[in-house]
């Protein structure tokens, strides 16, 4: 089997309702939803959002892909399913790196929210993580540097040029470009809901989705660094078609990712349609590359990723 080499990961997380009345409201007293409720109206009120920072939350669900260096879809998890135990998880997530060999952590925004959060998980509940805090070394090597992108390959940066631009439409438009689902029924903001509710199945199912679409940015962003072509792209999403599909009954998840499937249409090699026939008419039908495109050929290409280094990837 190819040894995991990156861990595609998002986080599913929700107010902690205890610490936002023992930080906000010390004298008043509240419960836990009625803090949770006052906080994101005072939120709406500054910004017009709900959104709570995540240094008042916890990680309810982590799911995270296995990924080859050939950049294969092995597996995935969530983790502590069905317990959801937010200590479990952490330290999951974090011993799971240790054990693959610090491998490559892919995220859409993680930068900003998810490593953040599983951090500040690890700070709450007291676990050690020296090679991930390595802030001993030169600082391009240091793990939580910003471009060091063997560590940690953000996707959203990637797109942004380091946030030097806004990519307005998140994940779900990164996905939409390449053809797959992106969003799906439910919306980040319907989690504390659903937490509620006691749907941490259902949370950990969605989040499953949302691995998914990163996956595939992750691919579409490899064949623009040059480290795959179209080809082998679409080989991989096909393999991960195929992976699915054997796997569709066992998590509603896939159901719905599955149901809403399409594949991308790649201009270079399918028939022009007639408003865009003047421009793509001199280009070759095979899976060469256009002039001035940059894509490698087949032979000696690298499929590492983004940096990643060679040894596998966690949790």
């Amino acid at each position: 089997m190819d040894p995991v080499s990156h861990l595609i990961f998002d986080v599913e997380s929700v107010a902690d309702g205890d610490l936002i009345a023992a930080v906000k409201y010390p004298e008043e007293g509240l419960s836990s939803e009625a803090a949770i409720e006052r906080f994101q109206a005072e939120l709406v009120e500054q910004s017009g959002k709900t959104f709570i920072p995540y240094t008042f939350q916890i990680p309810t669900a982590v799911v995270i892909a296995k990924v080859g260096r050939d950049l294969d879809l092995i597996d995935i998890v969530s983790l502590d399913d069905p317990d959801f135990r937010p200590h479990v998880i952490t330290e999951n997530f974090w011993r799971g790196w240790e054990l693959y060999g610090r491998p490559q952590w892919v995220t859409f925004n993680g930068r900003g929210f998810d490593l953040p959060l599983m951090e500040l998980a690890a700070f709450r509940y007291g676990l050690s993580i020296p090679v991930w805090f390595n802030l001993g070394g030169p600082s391009y090597k240091q793990c939580r540097n910003r471009y060091n992108t063997d560590a940690h390959f953000d996707l959203h940066e990637f797109l942004t040029n380091f946030n030097a631009t806004w990519f307005r439409g998140g994940l779900d438009l990164a996905a939409q470009l390449v053809a797959k689902p992106g969003k799906m029924a439910i919306k980040g903001d319907q989690v504390q809901e659903m937490y509620r509710r006691g749907e941490l199945q259902q949370i950990s199912d969605y989040c499953r989705c949302d691995v998914l679409d990163t996956y595939f940015v992750f691919l579409r962003s490899m064949v623009v660094m040059g480290r795959i072509n179209r080809r082998r792209e679409q080989e991989l999403v096909h393999a991960a078609h195929d992976w699915l599909e054997q796997r569709r009954d066992s998590n509603p998840g896939y159901v719905a990712y599955l149901d809403r499937w399409a594949d991308w249409v790649d201009p270079w090699t399918s028939p022009p349609s007639p408003e865009h026939s003047s421009l793509t008419r001199n280009v070759s039908q095979d899976d060469s590359t256009p002039q001035g495109q940059g894509e490698p050929p087949d032979s000696g290409e690298s499929a590492t990723g983004g940096g990643s280094n060679d040894s596998g990837s966690g949790t």
